[in-house]
């Protein structure tokens, strides 16, 4: 448990140091608000899909495909079950904050936050599963979370939801995984190079917005805590154990705790920007759930693995 919260509470500090320097490039009026909007959408339709190709950069096993169907039959059940307690919740909110409050419940920094986590505490295998979360975050974000955001359906807008970078690079990245295929080196290191970017670039961005923001509000604010507190303690509590409970495979399960244990995802300051959305709060709620994951991030994920060594 020592080690998880040393390895969780570096990944943390690196978090702020980055969101520190996007501050500071702000308030030095490097970062401007066209700068910012196009940061965002180079996160969105570039350096997500490519997370998740290089993650499925890895030879066929029938014994990680199995255990990567586990992975996302129960990353697909817990977003389920977050959105329903989060529409329960929410549904008669103001919608500017209401949708920041839901995404804030549903949507977890999966990729920058637990990603580099899951490879220090598990390895290649825990990237490989945690690819599997992301890839599923992008379902649910590209479906749920832009209807939400957008306020608007019809079917150009499922085009648009099916037909998104991050499903497409799901889509690429199981074929290639499945028939172990390695994509030439011209194509490999940039798409590396390409998912390198996916810690700082929102990190600057929630750099930018938290310049614009009033953290003393999000710190005042009732609904902000108990989307923090669903968000950081009772969801991961809950998935942590039915797959206890279910004996599911102790990596499948830790990778996965570590993935909804992360605090409030990037994208819901970068999405709400984009959609006109009460960016104010969203950029607080994200740096105030990344601040309070330093504590529970280590515990949740500490007993994680104490109930799978001792159950």
């Amino acid at each position: 448990m020592i080690e998880s919260f040393t390895d969780v509470g570096t990944q943390v500090l690196v978090l702020f140091v980055l969101i520190a320097v996007g501050a500071l490039l702000t308030k030095l009026g490097i970062i401007t608000d066209q700068g910012a909007r196009s940061m965002t959408d180079v996160v969105l339709y570039a350096v997500t899909p490519c997370v998740i190709v290089s993650a499925f950069q890895r030879d066929y096993q029938p014994r990680m495909l199995s255990g990567l169907l586990i992975s996302l039959a129960a990353v697909f059940l817990s977003l389920l079950f977050s959105v329903l307690l989060a529409e329960l919740l929410y549904r008669k909110k103001d919608i500017a904050r209401g949708v920041v409050l839901k995404f804030a419940v549903v949507f977890s920094n999966c990729g920058f936050m637990a990603l580099p986590l899951q490879k220090a505490v598990l390895g290649d295998d825990g990237v490989f599963y945690g690819a599997a979360f992301v890839a599923m975050f992008n379902i649910f974000m590209w479906t749920y979370g832009l209807i939400s955001m957008s306020g608007r359906t019809g079917g150009r807008l499922a085009l648009k939801a099916v037909l998104n970078p991050g499903i497409i690079g799901t889509a690429v990245g199981v074929i290639l995984f499945v028939f172990s295929i390695k994509l030439p080196a011209v194509l490999a290191e940039p798409v590396s190079l390409l998912a390198a970017l996916n810690t700082p670039v929102p990190m600057l961005v929630i750099g930018y917005h938290l310049m614009h923001a009033n953290l003393k509000r999000v710190l005042r604010d009732t609904d902000a805590y108990v989307a923090m507190a669903l968000r950081l303690i009772v969801l991961p509590l809950a998935v942590m154990g039915v797959m206890v409970l279910l004996h599911i495979d102790a990596t499948v399960t830790t990778a996965t705790v570590i993935a909804v244990s992360a605090p409030v995802a990037a994208f819901t300051t970068m999405m709400s920007a984009k959609y006109d959305r009460d960016t104010e709060l969203s950029a607080g709620i994200v740096s105030a759930s990344a601040l309070f994951s330093l504590a529970t991030m280590p515990a949740v994920v500490g007993l994680t693995q104490f109930l799978l060594e001792n159950g």
